[in-house]
């Protein structure tokens, strides 16, 4: 598509469609019925971990039922009955999925109702069909350093609840290494809530030297849906912590050498930036826009060129009445203050007093303001006719009305007021030749001072120009502080907005109109006071606002409008000191100026938001558009530097370094190093071996092997590893039979190379 730059104007080479990858859509996944060929006797192997659990037969080959460990409740009004959901049975509906709740509190469990729901779903949908008992030796695994008191509960729980024949638990990550055929090495097992370093030694796992890292793929999900957030406050679709866990899985991967030296460049704009940013698509709707013919278009732009330019032609005329208003009003209060000098100061203050002023002072303010406003109108508001060029005369004016007929009184009546709009346009040419002359006499100091002191005046220019950009800078903070509604700006708008509403209007002040025949009057001065000459004086309590144009001030406060004269006064400011600089600066170059700096080609922000493409706000669909760049190597070099995510924790290549160099013995070291294997669902990230090889080899002695391997499957290498296990001679002896636990109770425990007997 063809992109034009929409700050600086020029126009941007085109560019090929993007690749759009879509969200990952939470699938609805099909409903678990009950198995119906229940074996019994033979162990049920249970992997029961805090995001998935699996669950099979030790004769299977892979799991029977996969299944996410949450449980929802949810009441249904109409027939007034709770329904239970567990697993997947709570992804059914949208409701029952943001209901949904996990038994465990972090790694640890929590919520033993729950879990015993979770284990009643298991073995229904597992097809047991004995009374009041299971009739199958359970081999579990459970939390690496797990707490006395969680073991005794969940063997408690078999035995008690379940009559289960016997029992045992272990670790996920040494059934995975078992699995794989390990002996001796070090296991880095990266889970959804931990991740743990176990050293093994001729199969067993010296947990006393182990490892652990307050980091999983639930941290990293969190992590980098607040990172989301941050990055598109206003995004119009929900993201959840599913989402986020699907994102990482498909986009993310570890830095293989340098994670600092790749970020550095990550967002450089060279041929490999469209590789590096990932465009993730939500859905959205195409707003539907009528499509019209160039005929109505050309109509509908016409008319709205004529109401356009008949509305300009009321507001000119509003304007010039305006201001030959003000003249009057002007002319009026000067012949008040010119009695000050004709009357004694006892009359003076009466008269005063009668047109509402308090003393002189105040109605010298009056006048300089009203002067100030008039020239601001001759200004802006009156401009200049050809007819300007040729004296005008206006003879009726000098002729009595008692000489005059009906007709001549209503010509002569006509004439004055041409005679006003005459007179202002003189004074407004006037003030425009004036203004011409001292903007040329300033051109001239200017350009004196600048062939005198260039230094100097460079200096002042730029000087200029900051100001002007801190302005445009504040107007720009005030827009955003007026969106918090907790923000001091707002609470002054809001406090504008009460006064203006208070039911007690500011007393106006008396102000006599001044008409032409009281100002002649006046002039005339044909009496000694001026009561008969001014016009109609307003009530007290009248409400003279908008009477001033300083009152619409209050106005754009309020509503916060945008003072498009300003903005463009402002930035032509901006465009009139760097071409000065330009020109005459030879440290002012086109990179330093404002449109420059906010061209979308050379800004980093928009290269982290948008990628190398123009962004039109206009288009639906990038609206609802992410772009994945740095955070698909920061979310999981948290694993290296878990500063990064704010845990004050070493990361996973100082944790094994202290494991290899300073814990183990020498031999047993060496044996771990040959064999660094990776195991766990987060494991899978692409880059994840290479940057450990990397980083531990660096820290290892250059005479020391290392090899660094993956798990098969690394998420169901742990159930196949019990399956392993259990199936192999003489370890159904290290399983906890109920007469066992009912003659030395829940704290008894066998002790085999997968378990946690070390910690409990």
């Amino acid at each position: 598509m063809a992109a034009t730059s929409a700050t600086s104007g020029s126009a941007t080479p085109a560019f090929p469609p993007p690749r759009l990858y879509p969200i990952p859509e939470v699938t609805v996944p099909t409903f678990i019925y009950p198995s119906t060929d229940y074996v019994r006797g033979v162990p049920i192997l249970l992997d029961l971990g805090t995001s998935q659990t699996r669950v099979g037969y030790a004769t299977d080959n892979e799991p029977r039922i996969t299944f996410p460990t949450h449980i929802a409740r949810y009441r249904d009004r109409k027939i007034l009955r709770t329904f239970t959901l567990v697993g997947s049975d709570a992804n059914l509906d949208a409701n029952t999925r943001q209901a949904a709740k996990s038994p465990f509190d972090g790694p640890l469990v929590a919520n033993w109702e729950y879990l015993e729901t979770i284990l009643d779903y298991t073995f229904v949908k597992m097809g047991v069909t004995s009374e009041g008992r299971i009739d199958n030796p359970i081999v579990m695994t459970e939390l690496f350093a797990c707490p006395l008191s969680q073991h005794k509960t969940m063997q408690e729980l078999l035995f008690e609840t379940y009559n289960a024949p016997s029992a045992t638990f272990g670790l996920d990550s040494l059934f995975s290494y078992h699995y794989n055929n390990g002996s001796s090495g070090l296991i880095v097992s990266i889970a959804n809530e931990t991740t743990n370093l176990i050293p093994v030694v001729n199969g067993k796992g010296i947990l006393s030297q182990a490892k652990r890292l307050n980091w999983g793929g639930q941290h990293a999900a969190s992590f980098l849906l607040n990172l989301m957030q941050l990055k598109y406050p206003h995004f119009p679709m929900k993201l959840t912590p599913l989402h986020a866990e699907m994102l990482i899985k498909e986009h993310c991967y570890v830095s293989r050498v340098s994670y600092s030296d790749e970020i550095e460049h990550y967002l450089d704009r060279d041929e490999q930036l469209d590789e590096r940013d990932h465009i993730i698509q939500t859905p959205f709707t195409e707003a539907v826009v009528a499509v019209k013919s160039e005929e109505e278009l050309a109509r509908i732009a016409e008319r709205r060129k004529e109401s356009g330019r008949k509305l300009q032609e009321q507001a000119a005329k509003l304007r010039l009445e305006k201001l030959i208003k003000k003249e009057q009003e002007l002319e009026y209060y000067h012949a008040i203050a010119k009695k000050s000098a004709e009357v004694s100061q006892r009359d003076f203050k009466r008269i005063l007093d009668s047109e509402g002023f308090d003393d002189e002072n105040s109605l010298n303010r009056t006048i300089k303001t009203l002067e100030r406003s008039i020239k601001r109108s001759r200004k802006q508001d009156v401009g200049e006719d050809e007819s300007d060029t040729e004296a005008q005369t206006f003879p009726l004016l000098e002729i009595p009305d008692d000489q005059l007929d009906e007709t001549q009184i209503k010509q002569k009546r006509h004439q004055r007021l041409l005679k006003s709009n005459y007179d202002a346009r003189m004074r407004a040419k006037a003030e425009k030749k004036r203004e011409q002359e001292r903007k040329e006499e300033e051109a001239r100091k200017e350009e004196e001072w600048r062939t005198q002191d260039l230094e100097g005046w460079i200096q002042n220019r730029r000087e200029q120009r900051d100001k002007v950009l801190q302005r445009i800078k504040d107007k720009k903070r005030l827009k955003e502080e007026l969106n918090n509604r907790k923000s001091l700006a707002s609470q002054l708008r809001m406090k504008s907005i009460a006064n203006l509403a208070s039911d007690t209007p500011t007393s106006g002040r008396k102000r006599r109109r001044a008409q032409g025949s009281g100002i002649g009057g006046i002039g005339g001065a044909t009496g000694d006071t001026l009561g008969g000459g001014g016009g109609g004086g307003g009530d007290d309590d009248e409400d003279t606002f908008g009477a001033n144009d300083d009152d619409w001030a209050v106005y754009r406060d309020i509503v916060n409008a945008s003072d498009t004269e300003e903005d463009d006064e402002l930035a032509e400011s901006v465009r009139r000191l760097e071409d000065q600089l330009l020109q005459h600066d030879p440290n002012f170059t086109l990179e330093n100026t404002l449109d420059a700096q906010n061209d979308w080609t050379s800004s980093l922000i928009h290269a982290f938001l948008r990628g190398s493409r123009p962004f039109d706000p206009s288009s639906r669909a990038e609206a609802h558009q992410i772009h994945l760049n740095v955070e698909r190597i920061r979310v999981p070099e948290v694993l290296f530097q878990p500063s990064i995510a704010g845990i004050d924790q070493a990361g996973i290549v100082e944790l094994a370094s202290d494991i290899l160099l300073r814990r183990l013995p020498d031999a047993d070291s060496r044996e771990a190093c040959k064999d660094v294997f990776l195991t766990g669902g987060y494991s899978l990230l692409p880059g994840l071996d290479d940057r450990l090889h990397h980083e531990l080899r660096a820290m290892l002695p250059i005479e020391r092997e290392l090899n660094i391997r993956r798990a098969d499957n690394g998420i169901l290498d742990a159930w196949n590893g019990m399956r392993k296990w259990i199936n192999e001679d003489g370890n159904a002896k290290c399983l906890v039979t109920r007469q066992e636990y009912e003659e030395y109770g829940s704290d008894y425990l066998k002790e085999h190379h997968m378990g946690n007997v070390p910690f409990v």
